[in-house]
């Protein structure tokens, strides 16, 4: 009643679509968007990922089909990850060092066709080794400083093949400025990072791991070195370290249960801050939807509007190419 006498009314700005529009505090546009690619061998080859519908492996030529896609949309970027043949995968994750695996033959690629668009590779081991982790494994430890080396090695070799942007996922100690330090060595002082600062040790991988191909392979679990879902002042401290190590932008994954520590990063460092809204988050609303329980397209947008508003400055989506068309067709 208070608020009916002295006439404020907040209903008034929701009254109409162009008055909702005019007070919108937070904006969603195709600039905010970085598709992930999953990369396979062969020629002319998409593979569904059965857990992720809508979303495909691409053999490298069609890969290059798909980044003319996001160019011609606006998407700024793509983050590409390799299905690395079972037969190439060794203790040591060796095909990663080689520069004609998959990512760098991609990035060579599409940079000659579409080089316009940014390109960000994964620097960690877990696509390549035998036993799905993200470091080398010693008896049953994940050693660091070995691993360590071995990631700054893979920078350098994605580097060469044209990646613009390098994003260490594997969680090792000291692995961005060891990075940073090779980069700048080798003359690829413009080659940029973006550290996975905050991520987790979560349940929500399950649908990536099989488009990457490491369900099958990964012994154990990730919990010594990817952080505990319980802590926050850790993802403070490990994007501290990474800030100071040089990264250029930090990550939070996953994505929509870990707002809060998006949204406290990006108020205590203010540096350009991103959210992976992971395969599980993905798959989930895709699943929701297919048994008529939510809406698609209202869910998808609305999942991307809390990242922003919760301080991301993009995030890293499968539903990438879906919602830049949505906004181009002005929705």
């Amino acid at each position: 009643m208070d608020a009916i006498l002295s006439g404020r009314r907040m209903r008034r700005n929701r009254r109409t679509d162009w008055s909702r529009r005019m007070v919108r505090e937070t904006r969603l546009s195709v600039d905010d968007l970085i598709w992930p690619l999953f990369v396979v061998d062969g020629n002319g080859v998409t593979e569904p990922v059965k857990s992720m519908p809508g979303v495909e492996r691409f053999s490298v030529d069609l890969a290059v089909r798909a980044a003319e896609r996001a160019a011609k949309l606006g998407i700024p970027a793509l983050a590409l990850f390799p299905n690395t043949d079972p037969d190439l995968r060794d203790d040591h994750g060796s095909e990663a060092l080689n520069p004609e695996n998959l990512i760098c033959r991609a990035c060579r690629a599409i940079k000659a066709e579409v080089p316009e668009i940014g390109l960000i590779t994964d620097v960690a081991l877990d696509p390549y080794t035998s036993h799905g982790h993200d470091g080398l494994l010693e008896g049953e430890e994940i050693v660091n400083d070995a691993t360590v080396a071995r990631l700054v090695a893979q920078a350098l070799v994605q580097a060469e093949s044209g990646a613009d942007m390098i994003a260490p996922s594997d969680m090792m100690d000291g692995r961005i400025g060891a990075i940073r330090r090779g980069l700048d060595a080798h003359g690829f002082t413009h080659v940029q990072i973006m550290a996975y600062s905050a991520k987790y040790a979560s349940a929500f991988y399950g649908p990536f791991r099989d488009a990457v191909g490491t369900n099958k392979t990964l012994i154990g679990d990730k919990r010594t070195y990817q952080m505990d879902p319980a802590n926050t002042e850790e993802a403070i401290r490990e994007a501290a370290l990474d800030i100071d190590e040089g990264a250029d932008m930090i990550m939070v994954k996953p994505g929509m249960p870990y707002l809060d520590i998006l949204a406290r990063l990006k108020t205590t460092f203010g540096l350009p801050t991103f959210a992976y809204q992971v395969s599980g988050e993905y798959a989930m609303i895709e699943a929701a939807a297919a048994n008529g329980w939510i809406d698609r397209d209202r869910a998808m947008m609305e999942s991307l509007i809390a990242f922003k508003r919760a301080g991301a400055d993009g995030v890293l989506t499968y539903f990438a190419p879906f919602v830049a068309e949505m906004l181009k067709a002005g929705a």
